[in-house]
């Protein structure tokens, strides 16, 4: 049973997660907004408890990895890995700009904590089922994590992946799908209808779950079911809302990527900051 005080914790992390994420973006005046608010809550919950890491030693040989296929939901992850300490929050504020350690997309080469490069969609399915093969080969115990995407679950190489990863019984690569019904330009259903993605991932041998991934409970009571099999991969398919949490972006058709004014800023900021005045006296 997860204690009510984890999952307030868990709660506020994601919106930490998403104020600073915003103020990044803001500051900037355009970026990724849809998918990186709407993966907020399983980033919380991996960064807050589940995955295994250490800020103060970011390539630790037995840490757990993160492969967010979906790069352009790298803005998030960053946020996550400021607030654990990896580095100090301010230089978010650098986000895609000259120089930064901050791509619009995932760079292992620039960005402390970031443990593959990834934003050519699709591909980092296959090099999340390489790492985790790779852990095993090493007689490691690691967890890989892999998020993909929904529109990119419409890429041929994510099928190949997930073929292999069921042949090879590859049990320590979790997968987590962000189903948000969106891509760049429209819904899903609209432009190339994924129909049951749980189902279809199911019958390829995968350990098949599907929940609320706005429910931070819900998130990390998948994630523990994950880890008990032993003789398969997993995944989880998200249903999320893009841009889940910030007032402008939320129930916009085009909002993969974004501008952002000022006043829209501050207006998401004002009401995360009402809502996280509320988490945090209930």
């Amino acid at each position: 049973m997860i204690s009510k005080e984890k999952i307030k914790e868990l709660e506020i992390f994601a919106l930490q997660i998403r104020i600073e994420t915003i103020k990044a973006m803001g500051n900037l005046g355009f970026g990724h907004i849809g998918g990186a608010m709407s993966i907020a809550d399983t980033l919380a919950v991996l960064y807050g408890g589940a995955m295994k890491y250490d800020a103060k030693n970011p390539k630790w040989e037995d840490r757990d990895w993160l492969v967010c296929s979906k790069g352009h939901a790298g803005p998030a992850i960053y946020s996550s890995l400021a607030l654990k300490g990896f580095f100090p929050l301010e230089e978010l504020l650098t986000l895609n700009t000259p120089g930064t350690r901050f791509p619009s997309h995932c760079d292992r080469n620039l960005t402390i904590g970031i443990d593959m490069t990834t934003g050519s969609l699709g591909q980092g399915s296959s090099l999340a089922v390489g790492v985790a093969l790779g852990h095993r080969l090493d007689g490691k115990e690691n967890y890989t994590y892999l998020v993909l995407g929904d529109g990119e679950m419409q890429e041929g190489q994510v099928w190949e992946a997930l073929l292999l990863a069921a042949q090879k019984k590859v049990n320590h690569l979790i997968t987590f799908v962000d189903y948000n019904k969106q891509q760049l330009d429209g819904y899903t259903k609209d432009i190339n209808d994924m129909g049951d993605i749980r189902a279809k991932i199911d019958s390829f041998g995968w350990y098949t779950q599907e929940i609320d991934g706005a429910n931070v409970a819900e998130i990390l009571e998948a994630i523990e079911n994950a880890k008990k099999q032993e003789e398969r991969p997993s995944v989880i398919v998200l249903n999320t809302l893009k841009g889940k949490g910030c007032c402008f972006a939320e129930h916009v058709t085009l909002n993969h990527h974004m501008t952002i004014s000022p006043a829209q800023m501050e207006e998401a900021l004002s009401v995360l900051s009402v809502e996280m005045e509320r988490l945090v006296t209930a």
